[in-house]
């Protein structure tokens, strides 16, 4: 934690941004539930656009203010108050934010240290990764009770999850699961235990700098990671012609030629992520 730079509250004030130690935290901040308008989405997308340029930051942690939420979803008292029109350009503007998300090229992993629920499983499923803190929380889709459907990615996320069968049973029932039961099925990575909030956030931001040069090559998990997002979607052949362009990059950079003489040399190797 000490490794961070202190809070920065973005533009909207929804979302807040730390840097250190290679490691972006970007932490969702709407009191008491961290559900999202669109102006969280907004706080979240330039943040998203702030730490993918960003040459120290090779991963980005998103988690939630406080010990009970990551996030709750979208603010319903919002949604009640706004026209039909706005809601479609809301959900759009949220698709947008979370494929950006998803495809940006450096490793991303939710910090699930409260309830992920609804809007906030959809933010948490456009990351790659997915840590949480061990009988804090519950997760799922619940929209149903709301006579709509996960709007966010939820459908289409779940599924490649899960697969079709128990995504939709998940979903039409909208029951939620505690996080070892989510591990179990394979929606969470990891479930670890913390005696407060400030140890869990400690534990996620360690796992994440082990991703972090100069331990690991930065740059070939990033490639990894867009090789199986981008990849998945497309055909087969199309897929392994994506891998072989982004491998020939990774031939190319310096950390590859320092990974593989280090190898031959029987030393480790220290990685620069370039």
């Amino acid at each position: 934690m000490s490794e961070l730079s202190a809070p920065e509250s973005l533009p909207l004030g929804k979302v807040t941004w730390q840097r250190g130690g290679g490691v972006a935290l970007l932490t969702l901040t709407n009191p008491p539930a961290n559900g999202y308008s669109y102006d969280m989405m907004r706080d979240l997308d330039q943040a998203i656009l702030r730490a993918r340029m960003d040459d120290e930051v090779h991963v980005i942690v998103v988690a939630g203010a406080g010990e009970k939420f990551f996030c709750a979803g979208a603010d319903i008292g919002m949604l009640n108050d706004v026209t039909p029109a706005f809601k479609y350009m809301f959900c759009l503007h949220a698709n947008e934010t979370l494929s950006r998300l998803e495809h940006t090229p450096k490793l991303t992993i939710a910090a699930l240290g409260g309830h992920c629920v609804g809007g906030g499983l959809e933010v948490a499923l456009a990351c790659d990764l997915r840590i949480a803190r061990r009988g804090r929380g519950k997760t799922g889709l619940p929209e149903v009770s709301l006579g709509v459907l996960p709007g966010t990615g939820g459908t289409q996320r779940l599924a490649r999850a899960l697969g079709k069968s128990r995504s939709i049973e998940m979903m039409i029932t909208g029951d939620l699961i505690d996080f070892d039961a989510a591990a179990d099925l394979g929606l969470v990575n990891r479930v670890i235990d913390a005696e407060s909030e400030a140890d869990f956030l400690a534990q996620c931001l360690a796992w994440a700098r082990t991703f972090c040069p100069p331990g690991r090559a930065s740059m070939a998990v990033g490639h990894i990671k867009r090789a199986v997002q981008s990849g998945v979607e497309v055909p087969l052949e199309q897929g392994l012609a994506l891998e072989r362009e982004l491998q020939a990059k990774l031939f190319a950079s310096e950390d590859a030629q320092e990974g593989i003489a280090a190898f031959v040399e029987r030393r480790a190797a220290v990685f620069t992520g370039r």
